[in-house]
């Protein structure tokens, strides 16, 4: 099992990063390739899961090891691939998702592309106490988790953005800073994201 890549980040595509060892390019599947987007050209450490099967193999790639470890286990849900995975990753903070699971929030589940009431309830069957011990969730005691009215602000932006013609690319790179900010309103998080994108 491959557990992390120490390289050249070569390469920064709309899923995947590739990064360059010692001649041999790893292409890596990310939540959000983007975040790594300072470190292009640079040597970059990414802690990755190894998927194999019987048709293929695949990189996958996290910025920490909270964001792999959450990966890991909401890949051995019923009814949630690799794929579904990432997916979840790309639009959610670690913290507030765990916050969502402990408190059998399936209103916040259901905003993920491809989670139904059903998966989102299954979650919540396999998940609840199981990721409490992550490091971030003792960093965030202290502080009220985002409600699902609140993350739905960040994922009906993004949808706003895109369809005003920006591209993938472009609200990604723009989306980690937002989620740091104190943004309550759809409109008001599009006008913030416009006024950064107007920066690029």
């Amino acid at each position: 099992m491959i557990a992390y890549i120490r390289g050249k980040l070569v390469f920064i595509r709309e899923e995947t990063i590739v990064v360059d060892v010692q001649g041999v390019g790893y292409e890596i599947l990310c939540p959000n390739p983007f975040v790594f987007q300072k470190l292009l050209n640079e040597e970059l450490f990414v802690h990755t899961y190894h998927h194999v099967r019987e048709d293929v193999q695949q990189l996958y790639g996290f910025k920490d090891e909270d964001e792999k470890y959450l990966f890991t286990k909401l890949i051995s849900v019923s009814g949630i691939g690799p794929k579904s995975g990432i997916g979840i990753l790309s639009s959610v903070h670690v913290p507030d998702f765990i916050a969502a699971v402990e408190t059998e929030d399936e209103k916040y589940l259901t905003q993920f592309p491809g989670v139904g009431k059903k998966t989102a309830r299954q979650i919540i069957l396999d998940l609840k106490g199981k990721l409490t011990n992550m490091v971030t969730v003792e960093n965030q005691s202290e502080k009220e988790p985002i409600s699902s009215t609140h993350a739905s602000q960040f994922l009906e932006a993004k949808e706003a953005l895109l369809a005003l013609g920006y591209t993938e690319k472009e609200v990604q790179l723009v989306m980690p800073t937002l989620q740091k900010e104190e943004i309550t309103q759809t409109d008001e998080a599009v006008r913030r994201a416009l006024a950064l994108l107007v920066k690029n």
